[in-house]
């Protein structure tokens, strides 16, 4: 069997590093950066059905999106990609993507504030976990039925799995935008390049693709 692995996907962060904004609330879910970072995918055939639009484009971003939930057994994200700052105190807060969720597979959430599993259409279930990045993989692992793990962000989350030597493949994308401010997916992780192999790829879009592949 081909090696279970831990996968970040078509992660987007602006020209200075910032993977989201500062002002995150359930009307801005990426604060002020708006939709900046994700305009490129939103331009993807893959991607326009998503929102209730045809056309779009069908090059290589659109080919890279397409591998979305290819082998994609379990998802790990952090408390801010699952709602917007204090959706712990709301009960009937289920997520962002209504009630049939993208992922159609099980989700960890890691949060300060666990709450019982939600099940919902299409295979997705959330679970809720106060764990380190090490004691999540492991139960996702499990939930995976021995495919990949995909760590799904935020920028703290996929942060602290590169903190912690878990991530085998990374796609970030690089978007031609300047933020300024926000939180930063570099912040702390001096020499991560000697760790990895690194391509490059551009886009006509303006985007360009970066692929980590941890050595050895």
């Amino acid at each position: 069997m081909p090696p279970q692995l831990v996968r970040v996907q078509h992660f987007a962060i602006s020209l200075d590093g910032f993977g989201t904004g500062v002002g995150q609330s359930l009307e801005q879910p990426f604060g002020h950066a708006g939709e900046r970072l994700h305009g490129w995918m939103k331009n993807t055939r893959w991607a326009r059905p998503l929102f209730g639009l045809t056309g779009g484009s069908a090059g290589i971003d659109d080919a890279l999106l397409r591998t979305f939930d290819v082998n994609i057994g379990a998802e790990i994200m952090g408390a801010n990609k699952f709602g917007p700052p204090g959706w712990h105190e709301n009960p009937d807060w289920k997520g962002w993507w209504g009630d049939n969720p993208p992922f159609h597979t099980p989700v960890f959430v890691l949060t300060h504030h666990p709450r019982p599993s939600i099940a919902m259409e299409g295979g997705t279930i959330f679970h809720f976990l106060n764990a380190s990045p090490e004691e999540a993989l492991a139960e996702a692992r499990k939930a995976a039925g021995g495919k990949d793990v995909r760590i799904g962000g935020g920028v703290k989350t996929v942060r602290s799995f590169l903190e912690a030597g878990l991530i085998n493949h990374m796609h970030i994308v690089l978007v031609p935008v300047v933020l300024g401010r926000g939180e930063r997916l570099w912040e702390g992780l001096e020499d991560l390049e000697k760790d990895f192999d690194i391509e490059a790829t551009s886009s006509p879009s303006g985007v360009t693709h970066l692929m980590f592949m941890r050595k050895g």
